[in-house]
């Protein structure tokens, strides 16, 4: 028969040779597995994204400085050329494009192309970079440049293209700047992808148009060389966050392999003390799973100790009235008294009945556990419940029969259970009650509800229970009976399968003296009130 089993409280535990478990470590207490995991595996991705991010932040906030300068430089130099003579305007334009690495190109008002620095020059400032005769390091940079951009979804920029015909109808910006009256800056993508970036400011009375180019090629050199940094940063964070998944499993493997194995050993049954460590130092899944499974292997073994107990027990009880019975038949043959063959019938009968009651109740017993573990429990009204089992007795009550008196204290008081087990409590102490009260004696069945607790409790006037047989009396099979009471009338089941659908409802099943003084027994059922 099924018993409850109490949980057990975490303690350090020993593996099984005895010795404390490895790969307990204090930040197991702090964090979950999921929340590890993600940790770990989120970092790499984390700098990835922000890498990204930062990176086309950067290369935005180059251009637009560059595009300020842009502005400035034309304004400066708009500003210079009109405070010089045409005269000297040339060399002038010649000597900023080199110093500044710009090409410089003047535009009348009807749009002609009036000067270029770069024909003024003995040689052009800069040149555009023939990405066919680069190596193979800066083909795979400009590779990376475009993933980036495609992965960013930044805008297309246009490929810087020189005008067939030098006029200033070729620059859109040349047309925005007359239009606006202010500098116009454009951007736009050298054959290396580097950026060519043009500003258009008028200047002067004559309408003019300076017209300002300059290959920004320190803008990609900056992008890359973060680039290149941040690269090294997360490829310090995937060896770091790789050796920290290699940790984070050792931590999650190794317990899971230690459980493994005493799970195992249980299994195999070979080794009876095999603990199977609880982990107490782990608050996370582990460490709940590890005492889930010890307290299921404790659960385990003390069900399998009741069940051995108890077949040991049943084969004990059936085995005498057997003998009995065996004995009587037997005898049948060899006696010819008419008067002692029917004394050898009826101890047979007798014998086949109590097997027959020893065998229901055994049956009972084995099922009931199992039975309110799929019952669904109901508010189950105490009071009301003993009246009407108080009134059942008295409709089918035998001449010389116990009365019993019902009394209730605070009402209502509801429980939360199966009415039929509970009623089955009930009358299994009503019944107990019964077979020890003198003639003449009453039972009292008294109710009563405080501190969100419920006691119903029994009483009789037989002769008590000794102090030293309160707990036997609620063991399988142990029967303390009067002397006067025909031998096998009882099974020795009651109060154990009484005590074990209490203790299912969560409560407590005990046996006491009288509060009283008289003689006598009162056995007390203590449930938890429904709320």
């Amino acid at each position: 028969m099924a018993q409850a089993i109490p949980l057990l409280k975490p303690e350090p535990f020993p593996d099984s040779a005895g010795k404390r478990a490895p790969g307990q470590l204090f930040w197991t207490r702090r964090f979950s597995l999921t929340a590890r995991i993600l940790a770990v595996n989120l970092i790499v991705l984390g700098l990835m994204g922000a890498s990204v991010i930062y990176l086309d932040s950067y290369r935005k906030q180059l251009i637009a400085e560059r595009f300020k300068l842009a502005r400035s430089e034309g304004l400066i130099i708009a500003d210079a050329l009109a405070e010089t003579p045409r005269s000297q305007r040339n060399p002038l334009l010649a000597r900023i494009g080199s110093e500044q690495m710009l090409r410089l190109r003047l535009y009348d008002a009807k749009g002609r192309q009036i000067a270029d620095s770069f024909l003024i020059a003995d040689e052009p400032a800069f040149a555009f970079v023939d990405p066919g005769h680069e190596p193979w390091s800066l083909r795979a940079a400009r590779g990376i440049d475009r993933a980036m951009d495609r992965l960013v979804g930044a805008p297309p920029v246009p490929d810087y293209v020189e005008p067939a015909i030098a006029t200033a109808d070729a620059w859109p910006e040349i047309r925005e700047a007359r239009t606006t009256g202010e500098a116009a800056v454009r951007l736009r993508s050298a054959p290396d992808r580097t950026p060519v970036i043009t500003a258009a400011v008028p200047y002067g009375e004559r309408a003019e148009i300076l017209l300002t180019t300059r290959n920004a090629r320190d803008i990609v050199d900056k992008v890359r060389a973060a680039r290149q940094t941040l690269a090294i940063i997360i490829g310090i964070a995937l060896v770091v966050s790789i050796q920290l998944s290699l940790f984070l499993a050792r931590t999650i493997v190794q317990p899971l392999r230690l459980l493994a194995r005493a799970t195992m050993r249980v299994r195999a049954g070979r080794e009876r003390e095999v603990v199977v460590p609880r982990l107490p130092e782990r608050g996370d899944e582990i460490g709940l799973l590890a005492r889930a499974v010890s307290d299921m292997t404790t659960a385990l073994r003390q069900r399998i100790d009741a069940v051995e107990t108890f077949a040991a027990d049943v084969a004990h009880e059936i085995k005498n009235p057997l003998a009995s019975l065996r004995s009587a038949i037997e005898s049948l043959d060899k006696v010819s008294d008419p008067e002692l063959r029917r004394e050898l019938t009826r101890i047979a009968a007798h014998d086949v009945k109590r097997i027959d009651r020893l065998v229901t109740e055994i049956s009972d017993a084995s099922r009931i556990d199992a039975e309110l573990t799929r019952t669904t429990f109901e508010p189950v009204d105490m009071a009301a419940l003993t009246e009407a089992i108080v009134r059942s007795r008295a409709k089918r009550a035998a001449p010389g029969h116990t009365p019993v008196s019902v009394r209730h204290g605070r009402l209502p008081c509801r429980v939360l259970g199966d009415p039929a087990r509970l009623e089955r409590v009930l009358v299994n102490l009503l019944d107990n009650a019964a077979s020890f009260s003198p003639p003449g004696g009453t039972i009292e069945l008294a109710t009563d509800c405080a501190d969100g607790r419920v006691q119903v409790s029994v009483t009789d006037d037989g002769p008590g229970i000794p102090a030293e047989s309160r707990e036997k009396v609620f063991e399988r099979f142990h029967s303390l009976r009067p002397e006067e009471e025909d031998f096998g009338s009882h099974s020795g089941l009651g109060l154990a399968i009484a005590r074990t659908i209490v203790t299912a409802h969560e409560g407590t099943l005990t046996a006491g003296d009288r509060h009283d003084g008289r003689p006598g027994a009162r056995l007390v059922i203590d449930l938890p009130e429904a709320a």
